[in-house]
């Protein structure tokens, strides 16, 4: 797949200080990507820069193989063909919702101008609240108009800033599965940021995990969660806790869960770690997710709960090992155990995760 959005060794600096540094990445077209991260790791700073509003110090990024920038050549925002989603929406409080999503295509013609705007109402599912005003919306229905008002220009690409971030847990995630399929239905290429894992995994099919103004991992979200080329990303995106084990040999590793065998697993050895470099008695690390971790009466091996989180369908167990670790469950909660009992347990793990 060609990448409509290429960004090569890409740095700035704001008042002498470095924000952003050897970003490179590409997004395919009608992909999504993500950066996820904290505040302050200098997400929004590179959106501002692709989208034309900052300036890059070092480094090319380029759309559909084409300059948009570099130090001798800067496109201004509005030649750039990129549409921007704003964190507060930025929705005209005088305008109505069909006058708000028409506002970026007025140099339409009126017959594409009508037909692109029914249409996005339709996709948004606004049509029934065309007339009405910014104030009189809820906050998913002003996202919705948003979202609409910024895919009206037809953008080569779509940046999104934090945009759930106003919403509260539960419509968050339900918007991320609309405006993905939205997305999906308009063929459109997009980069958000956030610092909320959930929407980052319900939304992107690339993800980059960003700290202090760097990329340390850019994959897809499958490969960030199951294959993280470093402790701090294996613990940061998703739950997982990391098990002490040691090498028995180039086929075996020795755990509080008892032998695991990369070779019958999908085995991953980060951190550069070559499996023949862990020679017998060698000591590792191994991530262990909750989805490891199956809640097994019947099992001899025990754990015992010394915190659990009612999630509806399911507990969130955090458990003690009998030498002192602690992992994470998720169980069903037909199965209601309380804090200091000890349940059986069972490893069923697909994709071992190996640290040095």
């Amino acid at each position: 797949m060609s990448a409509l959005l290429s960004m090569e060794d890409v740095g700035v600096d704001i008042d002498g200080r470095r924000i952003v540094e050897h970003v490179t990445l590409q997004l395919g077209a009608g992909r999504i990507g993500c950066l996820l991260g904290p505040s302050g790791g200098g997400k929004t700073t590179l959106l501002r820069c692709i989208a034309g509003f900052q300036r890059l110090c070092s480094g090319v990024i380029r759309i559909e193989g084409l300059i948009i920038e570099n130090r001798d050549r800067c496109l201004p925002p509005e030649r750039r063909r990129i549409g921007m989603m704003f964190q507060d929406y930025a929705l005209f409080p005088h305008l109505t919702v069909e006058q708000n999503v028409c506002f970026g295509i007025r140099n339409f013609a009126r017959g594409e101008r009508r037909e692109r705007v029914t249409r996005l109402l339709a996709v948004t599912e606004m049509a029934p609240h065309a007339r009405r005003y910014p104030h009189e919306l809820s906050g998913g229905q002003q996202q919705r108009t948003a979202l609409a008002r910024a895919l009206a220009p037809r953008p080569d690409l779509l940046l999104l800033d934090e945009p759930f971030s106003n919403l509260d847990a539960e419509l968050k995630l339900q918007l991320a599965a609309e405006i993905r399929d939205i997305l999906r239905e308009e063929n459109i290429t997009a980069l958000l940021i956030t610092h909320d894992q959930s929407e980052a995994l319900a939304m992107a099919d690339m993800l980059g995990v960003m700290r202090d103004g760097r990329i340390l991992q850019w994959d897809t979200a499958y490969n960030v969660y199951h294959r993280p080329v470093s402790r701090e990303i294996a613990t940061s995106v998703g739950m997982g806790a990391m098990l002490r084990g040691t090498m028995t040999s180039k086929h075996g590793i020795r755990t509080a869960l008892g032998r695991l065998e990369p070779s019958r697993l999908n085995c991953f050895f980060s951190m550069g770690a070559a499996r023949a470099n862990l020679a017998a008695g060698a000591e590792v690390h191994v991530l262990i997710r909750p989805d490891d971790i199956v809640h097994d009466d019947a099992s001899d091996l025990r754990a015992v709960i010394e915190k659990k989180q009612f999630r509806g369908a399911e507990f969130l167990y955090r458990l003690r090992l009998a030498g002192g670790e602690t992992i994470h469950c998720l169980a069903s909660s037909h199965h209601d155990h309380r804090v200091g009992e000890a349940i059986g347990i069972r490893l069923d793990i697909e994709h071992l995760v190996v640290f040095p």
